[in-house]
């Protein structure tokens, strides 16, 4: 696996690029074949670290997941499902968190599940312990043991009326993962509604589930006794999408993503198009380019869907540092994802970072002491820098800002960036990036 890449920046990319199967979808469209009683086949599978982790869970506790070599579909055979010692669990699970959302699926399947602590990128709180909560209150019974976290089901689960306090994905996928094949009827208000969402709700529904989703955020559940297995093909990833996006723009590029998807972008395509981006869309995917001139600034704020999505605003920002005047950046889903900005700004980019909430979008962080605003100032013209890639989303911001930038950029942890973006260097490199591998580290 690729570690370090000395990168030459100052190229346009151009060319084309395929996204495939949704990082936000996939994995937990894994998990969800845990609760059929048949195979299930998932395609558009994309080669990235979050499957491996899955695939290797799974496989610990008795799935059996095969890859057709010709087209990557992967099939999935819950029949065997079985226990696995707590130490594999913990030591496959590497920083992900996808074991808290296995938990409901297995405590279906064979009684018990175990959660090592858990990783994850360094954005913000992400605390586990709404998870554990929706799980009691579906019967669940929770040991917390040295190595992690042991659940139980002695009694079986049962139906519960659930309220988030605010529309957590993750915690959102979990009440869906556990409530299809619990006992009586489930009801989850202010529930996430992000496209992946309504995919996974479309998987379990083929495999039998009776899901309504009403509105307001509201989700009822009414729980059935067995599910089959589903074939499935897995909506586009359009945070990889919107990236290769804000690649084009901020190197003054123009990139084909084949497969972006417009219905599920359209908060993205429309600031897009407002800082000056051109945009060609087609049932086949969309073209993103740079039209020449200058690029506007303007106003972001995060949001949950349909608002502007989270993963969107890191690589967007390096555009942003090429626009002319002050854009202004008001996240509202994570309160520490501004981390990424110090590298930028040592590459000569000018981001200012406040406490407050610098927008109109009724935000959580007010207040509380999270530099969670950005002031930008452009255009600024980069140069090469060293840099340590700190997470996913900034990871390939770093890796934006490096190909926009003039000199050379030399970038450690890329590794990161397997996470969720397939074979990420022979798509740069198909676009006409000039870098040369520098380190590799071990998978």
């Amino acid at each position: 696996m690729i570690g370090t890449l000395r990168i030459q920046g100052g190229e346009p990319l151009r060319g084309e690029v395929t996204v495939r199967g949704a990082k936000n979808l996939v994995p937990k469209a894994m998990v969800a074949a845990l609760l059929g009683s048949t195979p299930s086949t998932l395609r558009s599978v994309p080669e990235i670290k979050d499957v491996k982790v899955v695939t290797d869970l799974l496989s610990l506790h008795g799935v059996t997941v095969s890859k057709a070599p010709e087209t990557g579909d992967l099939e999935l055979d819950p029949t065997n499902a079985a226990a696995a010692l707590h130490a594999d669990i913990d030591a496959h699970s590497g920083d992900s968190r996808i074991p808290i959302l296995l938990c409901g699926p297995l405590l279906h399947a064979i009684g018990e599940a175990f959660i090592p602590d858990l990783g994850g990128c360094k954005i913000g709180d992400r605390p586990i312990d709404f998870h554990l909560k929706v799980l009691r209150e579906f019967g669940a019974e929770v040991d917390k043991l040295p190595s992690g976290i042991r659940m139980t089901a002695p009694k079986g689960l049962h139906g519960a009326k659930i309220d988030l306090p605010y529309p957590s994905v993750g915690a959102t996928e979990q009440v869906l993962l556990t409530a299809t094949r619990a006992e009586g009827n489930t009801e989850l208000r202010g529930a996430a509604t992000e496209p992946e969402i309504m995919d996974l709700i479309a998987i379990l529904q083929k495999m039998g589930a009776i899901i309504t989703v009403q509105t307001d955020r509201v989700i009822h559940i009414e729980g059935v006794p067995e599910l089959s297995g589903y074939n499935h093909r897995a909506l586009p990833d359009r945070i990889e999408a919107a990236s290769w996006g804000s690649a084009a723009l901020a190197t003054g590029g123009d990139i084909f993503v084949r497969g972006a998807q417009q219905a599920d972008m359209m908060a993205y395509l429309n600031t897009f198009r407002k800082i000056g981006g051109g945009l060609d869309i087609t049932d086949e995917g969309i073209r993103f380019y740079h039209p020449g001139g200058k690029l506007n600034s303007l106003i972001v704020e995060t949001n949950v869907h349909p608002g502007f999505m989270t993963d969107w605003q890191q690589p967007l920002v390096v555009a942003l540092t090429q626009a002319d005047g002050v854009s202004i950046v008001h996240e509202t889903v994570y309160e520490n994802r501004f981390g990424f900005t110090g590298a930028l700004n040592e590459m000569g980019a000018s981001i200012q970072l406040h406490r407050e909430c610098l927008g109109s979008v009724p935000c959580r962080f007010g207040q509380r002491n999270f530099l969670h605003s950005a002031v930008i100032s452009g255009p600024t013209p980069l140069h090469g820098a060293d840099i340590n890639i700190p997470d996913l989303r900034g990871g390939f911001s770093h890796l934006i800002a490096a190909l926009a930038a003039q000199g050379d950029s030399l970038v450690s942890g890329v590794e990161l960036i397997n996470r969720g973006y397939e074979r990420f260097v022979q798509k740069l490199e198909g676009l006409g990036a000039r870098f040369e591998v520098v380190a590799e580290v071990a998978e």
